[in-house]
């Protein structure tokens, strides 16, 4: 079955990824406390984030200083997420999206929400595109887990295989935030 992208879970993430102070604290509750201070970072870094419209479109954009990325977001209660189910329409949405990002040398992701997981951090992240072979958004992307294709050549979201959200955020902040330099 492949996971629909359910408007309360593109919500969710948008709030996540924009500092929203509600959801990163009742999130938040959900992760192993030792992860808490690399996802309460989006606080203080956030990003904007934009819906998306259109079918074959993504569904969020989230935007921050040197970094653009569109976002598919997938849910699932199921650990896989086979793109050739549905009559290829999301395989069509695939190949759309990396055309699309290739074209401007952009990174496609793909958010898998695993619904009814209960257990710490059920969201995951996934490139769905060539990473640039240059700059630190190719860095960036390279640390990414793909799109998996299977053995027949079919696209393949396995969710224990992704960058939980607090690692994602904290790949982003490493990346992307210049640390502070000491006072003088």
């Amino acid at each position: 079955m492949v996971g629909h992208s359910f408007s309360s879970y593109e919500r969710e993430l948008r709030d996540l990824l924009q500092g929203d102070r509600g959801a990163v604290l009742r999130y938040g509750k959900s992760i192993d406390p030792a992860s808490r201070p690399a996802l309460e970072r989006v606080l203080r870094a956030p990003f904007l984030v934009v819906r998306g419209a259109g079918s074959l479109g993504f569904d969020l954009v989230a935007l921050r200083r040197e970094l653009a990325l569109p976002v598919e977001v997938k849910a699932s209660a199921e650990p896989t997420i086979h793109f050739t189910a549905a009559s290829g329409r999301a395989a069509e949405q695939l190949a759309a999206h990396r055309a699309a990002v290739e074209r401007v040398g952009l990174v496609a992701v793909y958010a898998y929400r695993r619904i009814g997981h209960r257990d710490g951090d059920p969201w995951r992240f996934f490139s769905a595109s060539q990473p640039p072979a240059r700059g630190t958004l190719g860095l960036f992307a390279k640390r990414l887990p793909p799109v998996e294709r299977t053995r027949e050549g079919n696209a393949v979201l396995r969710w224990e295989n992704g960058m939980s959200l607090v690692r994602f955020l904290g790949t982003v902040h490493t990346l992307f935030e210049p640390t502070e330099l000491p006072a003088m």
